[in-house]
């Protein structure tokens, strides 16, 4: 089913230009959260810029399915795919709006940590993306997407911890569950990604 042959080759460097996007989304925006609030307003500009630039990939795409060019696997399972890359970008983006919406003051270290760990299996993500043509290469970055979401769970599980449990003002509860909750989302984003990849490497077999 996956192969190099040059009539793909339009298909998977869209794939590529996707996994790029997400992997710069997810880097900024790790770096946005441990270094708030210096740069704040720039980061987030540029979080913005590239979840335009992945709204415009996942279109171009859309386009290149729907003129049914040729696709080394099922035009459902692109579609599902790059869906699920967009999700990683779109709640990335959202994160720093809400660091900036919520007028945070730092960064807990719990966010931090959450934010390195989207870093991290985004430049996951991307690798497995630029692999596509080797199947055989994929299951690496895919085991270590669905680990680094199982410590997600965990951390997000001790961040909700800590703050029903430190006596904190209600409102400021509310803005970091939000801010912790998105980050989790989007570290799930990446699995969902992982599964879908996953579910490649099973037909390609």
């Amino acid at each position: 089913m996956f192969t190099s042959v040059p009539r793909y080759a339009t298909f998977y460097a869209l794939f590529e230009q996707a996994g790029a996007n997400l992997e710069q989304a997810t880097g900024l925006l790790a770096k946005l959260v441990e270094d708030w609030p210096d740069d704040g307003p720039r980061l987030r500009l540029e979080l913005k810029e590239l979840e335009t630039q992945g709204d415009q990939i996942t279109h171009d795409v859309i386009h290149h399915l729907n003129v049914k060019a040729a696709t080394p696997f099922p035009v459902a399972d692109a579609h599902t795919l790059i869906s699920e890359l967009d999700d990683v970008v779109d709640l990335a983006e959202e994160v720093a709006d809400f660091m900036g919406l919520y007028r945070i003051e730092a960064a807990t270290e719990q966010a931090i940590d959450l934010a390195n760990v989207l870093d991290q299996a985004g430049q996951e993500l991307a690798a497995a993306l630029r692999s596509l043509k080797t199947p055989q290469d994929l299951r690496p970055h895919i085991l270590a997407i669905h680990d680094l979401e199982h410590e997600g769970d965990r951390l997000e599980r001790g961040a909700l911890s800590s703050l029903f449990d430190g006596g904190i003002d209600p409102m400021v509860v509310i803005r970091w569950k939000d801010i912790y909750e998105r980050l989790e989302e989007a570290i799930d984003a990446c699995r969902h990604a992982g599964n879908t990849l996953e579910g490649l490497v099973v037909k390609s077999v």
